[in-house]
């Protein structure tokens, strides 16, 4: 599952690499607790830029970041609690803040799961092999931004379809970038991608955050903890852990749910994705707007075991969110009807999919008639410094924003989110879910059926890769001693 095979002689190579370039790499559990982190890196940061490529910023890859754009330390969880007159329900709902990683997503830290196992290992080297990042958005951004650091080159794969900043980010970092057919939705034509170039006969490594368990490894051991201890941090006496709610896209974010359920036993995990291609909630498929979190397949990495809802999301709802969120006359409505000034000032932290996650949060309150002593928490996995020209788009389809376009998506989209499309999920609503990994990883992706069936009948499945972290920690140690011997 994660292969933790030492390969010597290009493990010697990958520490060249690293020794040439002054990289050190992190712990699991450094991004855990920044108190672990040396002081002489800590140091060197006060002048390093968030979004620099400068291999410090391998220690930036935390939810403890300062929510500065350069020469931050370390402090608290980042997150924003959002108040009940903008989400209409009594419960606490809960954004966790991805804009403070380096890129701007917290997708770099997936993309740092993936590659490290494999780097501290020798398993891929970066003086000679490509590393190749398949992703709807923000994962390959991650990609593009380790690899760079470790001078190594890069191929990014993502849909046409997606926002131009981030493609013109990517023109500055990445290697080579590759552009698949279709928008969020086309995860197949990605993975035939990435079959058509391994099968070329080029050295390269293939990163796939679908189903690289890197990727459920970080979230879970990384992304969990920084909720619990958010959690522990604004929870007022009595108060209660009722859920995390999270866009499936490659299941990785949602794999903090596992963590989390095992530290609130009776919590939920909810699995959002957009109306427009409803995969889990019924087998459906489609194109639709909320860009970066994937669909039409189960991603291999998905523990759908332990997830306990469905709930679909119109992509309408997001965009009408993404425009009142950004727009002033959405912000002037805000403040009339008594959003105070620093909810609005925090509303630019959240993407499209945030705005997504949002509304899923809201759904679960809704769904289990939550009160003030319920906590119900998401992600806003980048902010709006990636889709500005989505907003640009949207004003030349549909005229400016203004304050009737306002009132109509808060009223609609935030006071009016309702109970539909949203599913409790049984024992079988569960397994039938899984059972779809079959068509795409087994019949296409040449996964085999003894594991698939090993991920829903074997608990220690799940519960191996949960230990995994501490053993990587080990040999990451092992090889920054040999960089520095």
């Amino acid at each position: 599952m994660i292969d933790l095979t030492l390969n010597e002689a290009a493990l010697d190579s990958a520490a060249q690499v690293a020794r040439d370039r002054n990289i050190r790499i992190p712990t699991f559990a450094m991004m855990r607790d920044p108190s672990l982190i040396p002081a002489d890196i800590k140091t060197g940061l006060k002048d390093v830029g968030l979004w620099d490529l400068h291999p410090l910023n391998l220690f930036r890859i935390s939810w403890h970041n300062e929510p500065v754009v350069g020469g931050g330390g370390f402090g608290g969880v980042n997150y924003v609690e959002w108040p009940s007159e903008l989400t209409g329900v009594s419960a606490r709902i809960v954004s966790m803040v991805g804009k403070w990683f380096p890129t701007g997503a917290h997708k770099v830290g997936a993309a740092f799961g993936c590659l490290v196992p494999r780097l501290v290992t020798g398993q891929f080297d970066p003086a000679t092999q490509k590393a190749v990042w398949p992703s709807t958005g923000n994962y390959c951004r991650g990609g593009a931004f380790d690899s760079n650091i470790l001078g190594c080159e890069s191929i990014a794969i993502l849909p046409e379809g997606m926002s131009r900043e981030r493609f013109a980010w990517l023109e500055k970092v990445a290697g080579e970038i590759i552009k698949t057919p279709g928008t969020e939705s086309n995860v197949k034509e990605i993975f035939d991608k990435c079959n058509e170039l391994a099968a070329s006969g080029e050295d390269l490594v293939i990163f796939n955050q679908f189903d690289e368990f890197g990727n459920y490894l970080w979230h879970y051991s990384v992304t969990g903890n920084a909720v619990e201890e958010a959690f522990q941090e604004l929870a007022r006496p009595g108060d209660r852990f009722r859920g995390w709610a999270a866009t499936t896209g490659s299941a990785g974010t949602i794999a903090a749910g596992d963590y989390l359920k095992q530290q609130h036993p009776g919590s939920v995990v909810a699995a959002g994705e957009a109306l427009q291609c409803p995969t889990i909630l019924y087998n459906g498929f489609g194109e639709h707007r909320i860009e970066g979190i994937g669909d039409k397949h189960i991603p291999w990495v998905h523990n759908v075991k332990n997830s306990d809802m469905a709930i679909g999301i119109d992509d309408e709802a997001a965009m009408a969110l993404t425009r009142l969120f950004n727009e002033p006359a959405g912000h002037e409505y805000l403040s009339a009807v008594g959003v105070d000034d620093a909810t609005i000032d925090h509303l630019p932290l959240m993407g499209i999919s945030g705005a997504a996650n949002l509304l899923s949060a809201i759904k679960v309150a809704k769904h289990y008639e939550m009160t003030d002593k319920d906590v119900v928490m998401t992600v806003a996995t980048d902010s709006m410094e990636m889709y500005g020209s989505r907003l640009a788009e949207l004003t030349e389809d549909r005229g400016s924003f203004d304050a009737t376009d306002a009132a109509v998506a808060y009223q609609r989209y935030l006071l009016g989110t309702g109970l539909d499309h949203v599913h409790e999920l049984g024992y079988y609503d569960r397994k039938r879910i899984h059972n779809l990994k079959y068509y795409t990883w087994v019949e296409q992706q040449g996964k085999t059926y003894e594991e698939i069936q090993a991920q829903w009948y074997d608990d220690e499945y799940w519960t191996s890769i949960q230990a995994m972290a501490d053993p990587i920690d080990e040999l990451i140690v092992a090889f920054n001693e040999r960089v520095s011997s």
